[in-house]
């Protein structure tokens, strides 16, 4: 039997290298969306430090330089919640265009798998019909031989 050779082997290879480049790629677009989701989450945690510090404030003292320091820090991390939340938007877009694009990677090395399984099917009926050819030859020699055999044998 003679060996299998698929003629596009290394496009499929160079679809897998890019299926699992695509793979990394979306793996560090997750990273990068839960490091800013961490980060929000850790504004948010300020943003209530400083919320319950200024509550504190109220009940104990009145010092007005405090409460507009506290109040200032209030609303600097309003802002800088609101800049985090467009961060995290703009990670999820990226993380989505990577499935995308990791979708895409996995679809394409399939295809080229399924042509390369078609390919090895048509190898092995292409073997099958040349195995069947030479025994049908060999048959047929065997029996021509027989034949001439017994002709001699008779004659």
């Amino acid at each position: 039997m003679s060996k299998f050779v698929y003629r596009m082997q290394s496009i499929l290879n160079i679809k897998e290298k890019l299926e699992e480049q695509a793979r990394m790629n979306f793996g560090l677009a997750m990273v990068r969306l839960r490091e800013e989701e961490e980060k929000l989450e850790h504004l948010k945690a300020r943003k209530h430090g400083y919320e319950d510090a200024a509550r504190a404030g109220l009940k104990a003292s009145l010092r007005i330089r405090t409460m507009r320091e506290n109040k200032e820090a209030i609303l600097r991390m309003d802002e800088y919640i609101e800049v985090q939340h467009r961060e995290i938007e703009k990670a999820e877009k990226k993380v989505e265009q990577e499935r995308q694009k990791l979708q895409e990677a996995i679809q394409e090395r399939k295809i080229q798998e399924k042509l390369r399984e078609n390919a090895f099917d048509l190898f092995m009926q292409e073997e099958k019909a040349r195995e069947s050819r030479e025994i049908d030859e060999l048959t047929s020699y065997t029996y021509g031989q027989k034949k001439a055999e017994e002709a001699l044998a008779e004659g």
